[in-house]
């Protein structure tokens, strides 16, 4: 194997070009852990459903949602609370990744 010779010539800009690529392909790979985490999921959804909620006049908190999803107790008017419940069947039933459709965009 001594005598194989590459078909390119190994230069300071290919290093540098091999090093460039490496570095954008850890970073994709960081950034798609970073959105896949659970524990970043879960504190998206519990924001996503208190902001749509708070749009309709819910007034319970953010800590509040949170309760009311992990099912621990909560005071609050019951339709509130049941419009979090409601809220998080909604957003689990949605299918997971980007829709087909957005993909066009």
């Amino acid at each position: 194997m001594a005598d194989y010779a590459p078909p390119f010539t190994h230069s300071s800009t290919i290093t540098a070009q091999v090093a460039e690529i490496a570095e954008l392909v850890g970073g994709l790979r960081a950034l798609g852990e970073r959105v896949n985490s659970p524990q970043l999921q879960r504190g998206n959804r519990i924001r996503s459903i208190h902001a749509s909620l708070a749009i309709e006049a819910n007034c319970l908190t953010v800590e509040q949602v949170s309760a009311v999803i992990e099912g621990k107790p909560v005071l609050g008017h019951p339709r509130e609370i049941l419009e979090v419940t409601n809220a998080l069947a909604a957003y689990e039933a949605m299918p997971r990744g980007i829709p087909s459709v957005w993909k066009t965009c």
